[in-house]
């Protein structure tokens, strides 16, 4: 999950590690306990696959407007910071660009069915479905509402227990409840989908435009 979610990252432009590692706990607020020592791992095992690019941007060196200038003072400053750069180099930050592999990888990543009943994973897939064809995200939808149906009927079966107190109930009933709104959140996403792909019937005519009527 974590490759899916950096290489969805990546579609979108060029990251730091750091940046990606924001993005990740604010932006898609599916990987809060994600740390560096998760996260540069991935990258260099994505980078090694050919699925992203490291890229070293380096800091603009100092300016040196007074020693262009010709001014005692100016050639003076010039020098202080090249002996200061020398001394303490500043670190390069690297860059990570998206391949055309690593897109083909984020498609097939993206697109595959889910091994478990896992919504943390489903909504990483959502967030990103902007990236699928039509009829992958229809068939994306499809296949957690079918797990979900499985589900419902799980706790269903569950709440006919007789021998369940009133806190254990509780909780079968909540999770009901729950279960339920997802499958009808599913059910709304469905009928965009759908919605979309209806053919434009409000221009019947070529070009769009309407024919005046014919008088006898």
């Amino acid at each position: 999950m974590l490759d899916l979610a950096i290489l969805g990252l990546l579609q979108e432009g060029d990251l730091h590690g750091y940046e990606i590692r924001r993005r990740l706990r604010d932006s898609l607020g599916l990987m809060a306990n994600i740390s560096f020592g998760s996260l540069y791992p991935a990258l260099a095992r994505l980078e090694s696959a050919g699925a992203v690019r490291g890229i070293e941007a380096g800091t603009a060196s100092p300016l040196a407007t007074g020693a262009a200038m010709g001014s005692l003072s100016g050639e003076l400053a010039a020098l202080r910071s090249k002996r200061t750069a020398i001394a303490r180099p500043k670190k390069s930050k690297k860059v990570y660009r998206i391949t055309d592999a690593g897109r083909a990888l984020f498609t097939e990543l993206l697109a595959a069915p889910a091994t478990s009943d896992d919504a943390r994973g489903f909504s990483l897939r959502v967030s990103f479905a902007k990236y699928l064809t039509p009829e992958l995200r229809v068939s994306l939808l499809q296949r957690r509402r079918t797990q979900l149906q499985d589900r419902l009927s799980e706790v269903c079966t569950a709440a006919q227990r007789n021998d369940l107190d009133i806190y254990a109930r509780s909780v079968v009933d909540h999770t009901t409840q729950g279960v339920r709104q997802d499958i009808a959140w599913l059910d709304a996403l469905l009928d965009a989908e759908r919605e979309r792909s209806r053919p434009d019937l409000t221009h019947p005519n070529p070009g769009g435009q309407t024919m005046a009527p014919v008088n006898d």
